[in-house]
């Protein structure tokens, strides 16, 4: 008997297992073509949202990124 060891299969990763689903790939397929959409079309309307986008966002991403250091118990 001889011991033949395989090599480790790496984790799939999440954003893999999302896009499988042809529903999620059409998803985020719809969601580009809108995106392409707006900029195309309303580029001065994209471009003057987007101090206040960041504003919005900061603040967003402060509050989700603490949330797994253990700040909150």
């Amino acid at each position: 008997m001889s011991d033949h060891s395989l090599p480790p299969v790496a984790p799939e990763s999440a954003l893999r297992r999302f896009l499988r689903s042809r529903v999620n790939l059409a998803a985020c397929l719809a969601l580009a073509a809108l995106g392409v959409y707006l900029l195309a079309t309303h580029t001065g309307h994209v471009l003057a949202a987007v101090p206040y986008l960041v504003l919005v966002a900061c603040p967003l991403l402060h509050l989700f990124m603490h949330r797994g250091h253990g700040h909150g118990k």
